[in-house]
């Protein structure tokens, strides 16, 4: 089984691209092959329809280049920040484009939703946010989300989750999502 992990904030030090790599190194651990990618790494312009009639139907190299890694993974895990208590407009916008495709990339493929913050609730309110257009587009979301508060004490200079027990509860949720993951991809 293959993994498409992104890291959906484009700030470089972000806090959710360090919850990542905790995840990233976890999943690693259990066997499962990682593509690991960050949202920045994207240069998706806005959505405009315009932008793909204008030429003649296709779409920008970036949401193409990013169609094809997730098509190219069996499962996905998106580290996701949260803005005034919803989906980030970035991560919105390559849900959009990406809902353009056909098939749609994310139709019937697992997924996973994380979340660190520096707030006490740590990117949740986000994360349900986020689950309604990707859930609309056919993604198979797993049930436990993993929302990481005051994540800027929890992380330390290496960006490695220190909490002794929610490091035991992110490694329980990875093990929960991969093992639902599988049953998806060994179905179809």
């Amino acid at each position: 089984m293959k993994v498409f992990a992104l890291a959906c904030s484009l700030r470089r030090a972000s806090l959710n691209k360090k919850l990542l790599g905790n995840a990233v190194t976890i999943i690693e651990r259990h066997g499962v092959e990682v593509d690991l990618a960050s949202l920045a790494d994207f240069d998706l312009p806005l959505l405009n329809w315009d932008l793909v009639e204008d030429q003649a139907g296709a779409f920008p190299p970036a949401a193409d280049a990013l169609k094809a890694r997730f098509l190219a993974a069996d499962a996905f895990v998106l580290a996701t920040p949260e803005y005034n208590y919803s989906v980030s407009a970035p991560v919105k916008n390559a849900i959009d484009w990406l809902s353009r495709y056909r098939p749609m990339p994310f139709r019937d493929k697992p997924g996973m939703l994380m979340a660190a913050s520096i707030s006490v609730v740590g990117g949740i309110r986000g994360l349900w946010q986020t689950r309604i257009p990707l859930e609309g587009c056919g993604a198979l979301l797993y049930s436990d989300m993993f929302a990481l508060p005051v994540a800027h004490t929890k992380l330390d200079a290496d960006g490695t989750l220190t909490d002794p027990e929610l490091l035991a509860r992110l490694d329980q949720n990875i093990a929960g999502f991969l093992g639902y993951a599988k049953k998806l991809t060994s179905a179809t």
